[in-house]
């Protein structure tokens, strides 16, 4: 007897197979998740060579795909066959992608290691007379305080103290753990060049596969789920690479105009460290909202080494310019492409930190934003499924308009201002 199995059973049989792998799943998260953590941390090793590849690709996108454009159109009113056209014009976009990457690594190590290595010699050979002059500065200041006074030199004192103490007592003795952990980072060094490397050769491959690779899903797609429910993933796929594209596109071009301010600024002003602090804080402010506030510590650090008046001129200036990018350079480049309130892209940023760190931080707004548009889409569907009105001013509790809307809701009737007509 042949057995012949209907669509609906397959169905049926996937879904029952995928929630049995799910349930298995979550509990062998909560009961061995300390054999969950080692496995994914093995798996992410693996990956990470694939996952630079693909944020450099995603990065380097928008160059390709306007090189391959320009080129082909050039190309395919001189060559006769569009498909050799094609292929130049991918192999030029990739190189010319590539070209741009390193020109843009090379710059930023050109003028951060140089300059780190000047500053940390610098500050070496300055540290003990810049000690005397912060204290000498601080004992002027105070002058008027003798207990304010006497309460910082005891603080400075026993500061000084704990730092040989620790040294004394924890670094001198456990040399060769710190040897051990100088020879692992080390490693860990060369281990990220190497998957550096690997993940640029891996741009290349995607970056001219990647129109196979959305055809190829796209048919995946096409073949597992209904016409509408197809179209609805990739309108979802586009409203994602949108939202993600344009956020952290725009986010670099803001970040460069920051450093550019910043190291003109301190130019004019004569500020030390113009160069490495500039970069320092175009680069933290890729992290939103926090970024320049977390590139001025340490930037404040190295200036008040040198001039503790200039350190407070210094922070003043971070703060008038996180002011001016936050409200005139970030809207002009970004505009509203998270629609986020200021409430959800600070619980974005903090809960992205939190889980994934620096990486977390960036990619965070993004993400809840798509999550938050998905599931406002989903609420606004189910509320228009039952007849009640989807605009947010209807359920909006405002105490100082009670008396408009109690006015407002005897004309209209009962329930009329949420319930469609």
């Amino acid at each position: 007897m042949k057995l012949e199995f209907e669509e609906k059973h397959i169905k049926w049989g996937i879904t029952v197979f995928l929630v049995l792998t799910a349930c298995l799943i979550v509990f062998f998260a909560i009961y061995r998740f300390d054999v969950l953590s080692e496995i994914i941390g093995v798996v992410t090793g693996i990956l990470t060579p694939f996952i630079y590849g693909l944020v450099f690709a995603y990065l380097l996108c928008p160059i390709y795909n306007f090189t391959t454009r320009n080129t082909y159109s050039i190309l395919s009113r001189k060559v006769k066959k569009p498909k050799r056209a094609l292929s130049f014009s991918k192999g030029f976009a990739t190189f010319l992608s590539l070209l741009a990457l390193a020109v843009v690594i090379s710059g930023i190590c050109w003028m951060i290691i140089p300059g780190l290595i000047d500053s940390v010699m610098h500050i070496i050979s300055i540290l003990p007379d810049s000690m005397n002059h912060v204290i000498d500065w601080i004992d002027t200041k105070t002058l008027r305080y003798p207990q304010m006074q006497d309460t910082l030199e005891n603080w400075i004192n026993r500061f000084t103290d704990n730092i040989i103490k620790y040294v004394e007592s924890k670094m001198l003795p456990s040399y060769v753990e710190v040897a051990t952990s100088i020879s692992t980072g080390v490693f860990g060094a060369i281990n990220l060049l190497k998957n550096f490397l690997i993940g640029i050769i891996i741009c290349a491959y995607f970056l001219n596969s990647k129109d196979l690779f959305a055809a190829q899903s796209k048919k995946l797609i096409l073949a597992t789920c209904s016409e509408a429910r197809a179209e609805e993933i990739l309108k979802g796929a586009a409203f994602t690479n949108k939202t993600f594209g344009g956020f952290i596109n725009g986010k670099i071009i803001d970040s460069i105009i920051v450093g550019i301010i910043c190291f003109i600024v301190m130019s004019l002003l004569g500020w030390e460290y113009p160069l490495l602090i500039s970069c320092i804080v175009g680069l933290t402010n890729i992290i939103p909202f926090f970024g320049p506030f977390i590139g001025a510590v340490p930037s404040a650090l190295l200036i008040l080494m040198v001039n503790p008046m200039q350190c407070i001129y210094f922070l003043i200036f971070i703060l008038i310019l996180q002011q001016v990018d936050g409200n005139i350079i970030g809207p002009k480049i970004l505009g509203d492409s998270t629609g986020l309130s200021s409430f959800w892209v600070m619980f974005a940023i903090l809960v992205g930190g939190g889980l994934f760190g620096f990486v977390g931080m960036v990619i965070g707004i993004p993400v809840f934003a798509v999550f938050y548009t998905y599931f406002s889409r989903a609420v606004n569907r189910r509320l228009d499924k039952r007849g009640f009105s989807t605009d947010i001013r209807d359920y909006t509790i405002d105490k100082y308009r009670v008396k408009e809307k109690k006015k407002k809701s005897k004309k209209e009737g009962p329930g009329n201002g949420i319930i469609k007509k």
